[in-house]
């Protein structure tokens, strides 16, 4: 099935997983979805990120953290409306104890790198 925002997509069902109790995710490829997830992973919010399966079949196998049932997944930047951000404009999620999620010419990133390496880009998600 085709979906119009499959970022979106992928942060309900990983939201949707966590307050079923559930411990892994199976969502549908993309490399978009992949960097997200990856980044996430990176930062603590989610066990491990595996690639499943071959060309149209493929999947992502997400494995969830024991232990955490609330986690605030937020898309800002949609389809009807993107949101691009400079680098003095990367806000700061929950006083710096969430991160945001950006698309820079570099690739997806969190907020604190994206400033380290002072790049803008669109402003994809928050979470904490």
């Amino acid at each position: 099935m085709k979906t119009t925002d499959p970022i979106a997509d992928l942060l309900t069902r990983i939201r949707n997983a966590l307050r079923a109790n559930k411990s892994m995710v199976n969502v549908p490829y993309s490399k978009m979805k992949e960097a997200i997830c990856t980044v996430l992973k990176d930062n603590g919010y989610l066990d491990s990120v595996s690639v499943t399966g071959e060309g149209a079949t493929k999947e992502l196998l997400i494995e969830l953290k024991d232990g955490m049932t609330d986690l605030h997944l937020k898309r800002i930047s949609k389809p009807g409306q993107r949101i691009y951000v400079g680098v003095k404009e990367i806000p700061r999620v929950l006083d710096g104890l969430g991160m945001a999620v950006l698309s820079t010419p570099k690739g997806v990133m969190d907020g604190n790198k994206a400033k380290q390496m002072k790049l803008g880009g669109e402003y994809l998600c928050e979470v904490y």
